[in-house]
């Protein structure tokens, strides 16, 4: 046999293996389920790779139309692993409110070199050990010790803001509310506030942004899954370098911390029951003492060996300073274009601050906030139209009966969040910006799992109460302070999702001065 026919028959022969392959694994019992589900045109072997290697912007496309074609269900193949999307709220619901099926799916394997085994991507008994140790940090009254911190980082972006021209002032939205939201985040919930230059701050909120444009490219680029083949491009050396500085921030926040409790004996490490009841009492240096912080109590779970080491002190850490900043100030980019752009909502909410105010001077309390009602359904809106986290995704442990199908075993499912929230069968005009959707309706009249921007079921979202004070404080103290006037419409913003939903471009808003 010549060389060219020892070459066609190889080749002859690995086609052959291909197309064995692949009938494999679409004759199986969850192939063949799948298969009866409707979805774009697919290739043997690569499935629907073609659709999915493509920019962020055209992905994102791709969801939404495939979304709008095969409602309320459809699948595709990465190659050969079957994934079926959802977001009618009856099939969300039964996935979501299920206590068998909390696996996260490898989707999430992208982020797990930085955010490891924590509460985001754990499961089973760690993730529930981790989740009730963790509870006690967004009880009430933390949240009312948080809200100084809050209020304090509120003030300084106005301060910043009114540095500017007397008649107005247009700024790059995200820098400004990435700002605040990290630093609220590592001061209250870290009881560390960021220090040294601003150099820190600028490169962590870089290195997130380059980190996810990294796992946007890993994930939608299958064969570069594997993290040894991965570490060898350019873009897994840049990802080392990455997760070193990300690594090496966090580690920094707790080394602080652990060295104030060695400091003062660890004497004030105690559970967040006793903490809560001593708040007013004073430390050794005289100053007030706080309630535990999510950190101080992950710190004392590691020193009572309840399961958290230094190593899960550091899963948490990240997952948390990352979470905690990033998905809320996404939130605000959102609800600060939208109300911008609508002059009558925008003036209507300002009117009810304004009112709650003036009790106080313009000085904010959590019971203030607290009736800043209007205004917290212009956020839920803005959380309606823009989720920040716009997909879940499952592996499936157990086979699940949902109303449009039935999915097996073994099979990965997202539910699209954003197609959810705009799901014209339950929200009437689901594009159009309206809080008198949440002011005027009740909850009851609405279908559970048409809202869910901080996802539901056991595993929901443990910091939405925190989130939800952060983002009325900041809004409240924006609108008492400015006129907020647009420079483009938000609805040609074009979207990208990495780790969380984002402009493609920068946005910009013009602030202007209120004269009181």
């Amino acid at each position: 046999m010549d060389f060219s026919s020892l070459v066609s028959a190889i080749l002859l022969s690995l086609v052959l293996l291909f197309f064995v392959i692949h009938f494999y694994f679409h004759s199986t019992e969850r192939g063949r389920y799948c298969n009866k589900i409707s979805g774009p045109k697919s290739y043997p072997i690569i499935g629907n790779i073609l659709d999915i290697i493509v920019s962020p912007e055209e992905f994102w496309d791709f969801l939404r139309r495939s979304t709008r074609d095969y409602y309320p269900i459809w699948k595709v193949w990465l190659g050969i692993w079957p994934v079926v999307n959802i977001h009618h709220p009856d099939d969300v619901e039964v996935l979501l409110s299920s206590t068998k099926n909390i696996r996260k799916s490898l989707v999430y394997d992208v982020i797990r070199p930085w955010m490891q085994d924590g509460l985001l991507l754990s499961t089973g008994e760690k993730w529930r050990s981790r989740r009730k140790i963790l509870t006690p940090a967004f009880h009430f009254n933390n949240l009312k010790e948080h809200l100084n911190f809050m209020i304090e980082h509120t003030d300084r972006v106005i301060n910043e803001i009114k540095s500017g021209a007397n008649d107005g002032v247009i700024k790059e939205v995200l820098p400004l509310l990435t700002t605040f939201t990290l630093k609220t985040i590592c001061e209250s919930t870290m009881g560390v506030p960021i220090k040294g230059s601003d150099d820190d701050e600028d490169n962590y909120k870089e290195s997130v942004h380059r980190i996810g444009e990294i796992f946007l490219y890993r994930g939608t680029r299958p064969w570069l899954m594997n993290n040894w083949i991965f570490g060898l491009t350019s873009k897994g050396r840049e990802q080392s370098r990455l997760l070193k500085y990300l690594h090496g921030f966090s580690n920094k926040i707790i080394k602080e911390r652990i060295s104030y409790h060695e400091k003062t004996g660890g004497k004030y490490l105690n559970d967040s029951s006793s903490a809560a009841s001593n708040s007013n009492s004073q430390s050794d240096d005289g100053t007030k003492r706080r309630r535990l912080a999510f950190l101080d109590i992950l710190i004392a779970a590691s020193k009572r060996e309840l399961g958290v080491d230094r190593k899960g002190i550091s899963e948490e850490v990240d997952t948390f300073v990352f979470e905690g900043h990033d998905t809320t100030a996404t939130v605000l980019v959102f609800a600060v274009l939208l109300l911008a752009e609508h002059k009558d909502i925008q003036n209507r909410a300002r009117t009810e601050i304004e009112e709650v105010l003036k009790e106080s001077n313009g000085k904010m309390s959590m019971e203030a906030i607290q009736r800043f009602t209007y205004l917290e359904c212009c956020i839920k809106e803005a959380l309606r139209l823009y989720p920040s986290v716009p997909l879940v995704s499952r592996h499936i442990e157990e086979d699940l009966q949902l109303k449009h199908s039935f999915v097996p075993k073994g099979t990965i499912v997202n539910v699209l969040v954003f197609d959810t929230h705009r799901d014209p069968n339950f929200w009437p005009r689901p594009n159009i910006f309206d809080p008198n959707r949440f002011f005027l309706g009740r909850p009851e009249d609405r279908h559970p799992y048409s809202y869910i921007p901080f996802s539901a079921g056991p595993r929901n979202c443990i910091g939405q109460k925190f989130a939800m004070l952060e983002m009325k404080t900041f809004l409240a103290g924006l609108l008492y302070n400015f006129y907020l006037e647009p420079q483009e419409a938000t609805e040609a913003v074009r979207i990208y999702s990495d780790l969380v939903i984002r402009p493609s471009s920068p946005v910009y808003v013009k602030f202007v001065p209120i004269i009181r």
